[in-house]
């Protein structure tokens, strides 16, 4: 595909994490049910949930994408893996373990879907097909773990402060310290696992994208 599609697939995708952000905003503001008092702090609160995240993370990546179409620059690959992880993340446990228990209609529904299928869905298909490959590495993989391992080093402290978490797996209320030190050390596992998978997949897809190269521009030899 043409790096003109490959800058509007990404630019699509930026737009619709920013949109799916927006809407999770605007109909938490409006929420009166739950732990906070007042549409300011329910709004700000969005933040604090890991897909809000990983889809914000998104945004930047694939409109810089959109734009000079992923820079080789080391903060940036961080940041394309990281986002590329968060939203696989983000997608498969929504579906897996979270969708069925959720009953949501207009605003609320389009916000979910936006946030939780279309924006996982378009980040994966864009980085396998339209990305260039060579764009990450070990480094790139280990450093990738400081997202979540912040995000639940901040949610823990805040959780201690206002006595919320954002997430079950992560509730000191209900589950203790010690499970929920558990259960993030298995997330930050599980996120590790996957960088590492993406890893030697760019890899594979970059040795397969140069033979097939190879293949179909064979050498001539000349007399």
């Amino acid at each position: 595909m043409s790096t003109r599609w490959a800058r509007i697939w990404f630019g699509v995708t930026a737009l619709c994490a920013v949109a799916g952000v927006a809407i999770s905003i605007g109909t938490a503001v409006h929420n009166t049910a739950g732990h906070f008092g007042t549409g300011a702090e329910r709004g700000f609160n969005t933040f604090a949930f890991f897909t809000i995240e990983s889809n914000l993370i998104v945004a930047v990546t694939a409109t810089v994408a959109a734009v000079r179409l992923e820079p080789p620059s080391i903060v940036y690959q961080v940041a394309r893996l990281t986002g590329l992880v968060a939203i696989t993340v983000t997608g498969v446990v929504y579906h897996v373990a979270l969708a069925h228990l959720l009953d949501l209609e207009s605003w609320n529904l389009v916000g979910d879907q936006l946030v939780h299928t279309v924006v996982p869905v378009l980040s994966v298909i864009g980085w396998l097909i339209l990305s260039p490959r060579g764009r990450t590495s070990r480094r790139v993989a280990w450093w990738s773990l400081l997202f979540p391992i912040t995000w639940l080093a901040f949610t823990l402290i805040r959780g201690a402060v206002i006595q919320w978490y954002p997430y079950h797996f992560i509730d000191v209320t209900t589950l203790g310290y010690a499970k929920a030190a558990l259960n993030c050390f298995w997330v930050s596992l599980l996120f590790l696992a996957l960088a590492a998978g993406a890893t030697s997949l760019d890899a594979y897809l970059g040795r397969s994208g140069r033979q097939s190269a190879e293949v179909e521009t064979p050498e001539v030899d000349t007399v």
